[in-house]
């Protein structure tokens, strides 16, 4: 039977509103001029997931430079 966790929560309620608009910024970079607006069921696994991917991969790296003093 399937674990209705929500992994998804926000540790830092106050990054919320910079979380959602790196999302926005980050679609637009893949040719997703109007992310917010749209329904994201009509989109494929692979557009929302290119979406979360890149924004992971972005904050990884500036993670990465904080830690590294850059």
């Amino acid at each position: 039977m399937a674990n209705n966790n929500n992994s998804n929560k926000i540790v830092v309620p106050e990054a919320r509103a910079a979380l959602n608009q790196m999302k926005l910024e980050i679609a637009n970079e893949l040719g997703m001029s109007n992310y917010d607006s749209i329904d994201k069921g009509n989109l494929t696994s692979r557009q929302n997931g290119y979406v979360g991917g890149y924004m992971v991969k972005k904050l990884v790296e500036s993670a990465q430079n904080q830690l590294a003093g850059k």
